[in-house]
């Protein structure tokens, strides 16, 4: 009758919420690094100068961290675990639960994206005109 474990919807939210978010740091300090060292070719003093880009990037990292605790923190087993098939209406309800931690992970994870995305281009653009 129930296909899927309810519980593994909310599980995924959270891994995604991660993934996501150091995959968005990722991809913002790849931007800003290669700005970076391409700039200080031409002028050294840029390096320890226009790092701080790469530490914003790295705090988008942080947040996706700090919402994956706090939506596992969320997740709590209804009794034993398989004691949620017994009632339809703990199912749905149990259900219901995990899918919004799946799309709040998804959320916080495609946010994360596009803010590392936008702070690599903003840092790589300062070091840039700096240079």
């Amino acid at each position: 009758m129930y296909c899927t474990y309810p519980y593994a919807w909310g599980y995924i939210g959270v891994a995604l919420s991660i993934t996501m978010s150091i995959l968005g740091a990722v991809w913002g300090i790849y931007i800003t690094g290669a700005s970076i060292l391409g700039a200080s070719i031409k002028s050294p003093r840029v390096k320890t100068k226009n790092l701080v880009s790469v530490v914003f990037c790295e705090a988008v990292a942080i947040y996706g961290v700090i919402m994956s605790i706090i939506m596992s923190e969320k997740i709590s087993i209804y009794g034993s675990g398989n004691d949620v098939y017994s009632d339809p209406q703990i199912y749905k309800q149990v259900l219901h639960s995990s899918l919004a931690l799946l799309w709040t992970g998804i959320g916080v994870g495609l946010s994360n994206i596009i803010c590392g995305v936008c702070v690599g281009i903003s840092g790589s653009s300062c070091v840039l005109a700096d240079a």
